[in-house]
């Protein structure tokens, strides 16, 4: 009867050793709120940057896509938090109020979010405070209405359309409302609450603009075409917050790189993964560019006269 229970008990310390040597590995969540390329492409971006310091293969990535739904956040939240996973990356603001409402305790870390501060989830961008940190994806919001000024010399009034539930679209559109009043324009707004509500509103602001302008907002990214097939027939010249929408269907940005964005996270992570507080690491944003891009295909189609000082700028899609 001893052998047996000593056999028992052999038998049992293995199981356990193979049970944690399967799971040694840090696990890092990865809670990312819809489908569209430049939140990919931040995703894309981090797991570059733990390849290119060997991290990849010694970590777990638990990626989970909320498509939208702001219950599945909570259910993905809720899953990170009794997994007690190591970290957490969350894709834009949403996916990270959604973690930080469950948890004060595992390190989160952000990216595409325009602002921390105003979305509640740090003390100060300088000194965060407390389980959150992470880079921002603030665009020069001034310099893209300035833009639309440079290309569409004749613009009077600039629209704007953005979700009104997104705490980083409210802010650009603030920043968007003083650039174009400081240029002695005045502008126009529609809001929208999800991508079923975009064709009616672009429809209904390109009748009161000269020219359209789109912050980095989730809603209108995952929607560009709908926003392209309205602007193409109303042959409105449309500058978005992003690179990623030009491509989309918009006709020109200056603006951020979502993937090397991804990639200033991964490498945050590294850090985090050393033992760094995320309570005293500072919030980060991409590196400062003035990189016009301009949609070629979209400037043909409405009759867009690119001007000569940005040629090299055009781009075309691939199919």
């Amino acid at each position: 009867m001893r052998k047996v229970i000593l056999a028992i008990l052999i038998l049992s310390l293995v199981l356990v050793g193979v049970a944690c040597s399967k799971n040694d590995k840090p696990v890092i969540g990865i809670v990312q709120i819809a489908e569209h390329v430049a939140l990919d492409q931040s995703y894309e971006g981090f797991c570059k940057a733990l390849e290119d310091n060997q991290m990849l293969d010694k970590v777990e990535l638990d990626f989970h896509n909320a498509q939208g739904d702001m219950n599945n956040l909570s259910t993905i939240a809720d899953r990170f938090v009794s997994k007690k996973v190591d970290m957490i990356l969350a894709i834009a603001t949403d996916s990270a109020q959604a973690v930080a409402g469950k948890t004060k305790d595992i390190p989160i870390l952000g990216t595409a979010i325009t602002s921390y501060t105003v979305a509640g989830l740090v003390d100060s961008d300088e000194v965060p405070g407390g389980n959150v940190t992470g880079t921002s994806d603030m665009n020069p919001v001034a310099a893209q209405v300035a833009l639309i000024q440079e290309l569409v010399p004749t613009v009077e009034e600039i629209g704007l359309i953005y979700n009104s539930g997104e705490d980083n679209s409210v802010l650009q559109i603030r920043m968007a409302k003083e650039a174009i009043e400081g240029l002695g324009l005045t502008w126009q707004e529609v809001t929208v609450t999800n991508t079923n509500d975009v064709t009616q509103a672009v429809q209904s602001i390109v009748t009161k603009c000269d020219a359209l302008y789109i912050p980095t907002d989730n809603t209108l990214a995952a929607a560009m075409a709908q926003v392209y097939s309205v602007t193409l027939e109303s042959k409105t010249p449309t500058v978005c917050g992003a690179d990623t929408m030009v491509y989309d269907g918009g006709l020109a940005t200056m603006g951020i790189s979502y993937y090397d964005l991804g990639y200033q996270t991964g490498l945050m992570a590294i850090k985090v993964l050393a033992g760094e507080s995320t309570a005293t690491m500072p919030i980060q944003y991409a590196s400062a560019s003035d990189l016009v891009t301009i949609n070629g295909q979209v400037a043909e189609e409405i009759g867009f006269v690119v001007p000569e000082n940005y040629v090299d700028s055009v781009i075309y899609p691939e199919a």
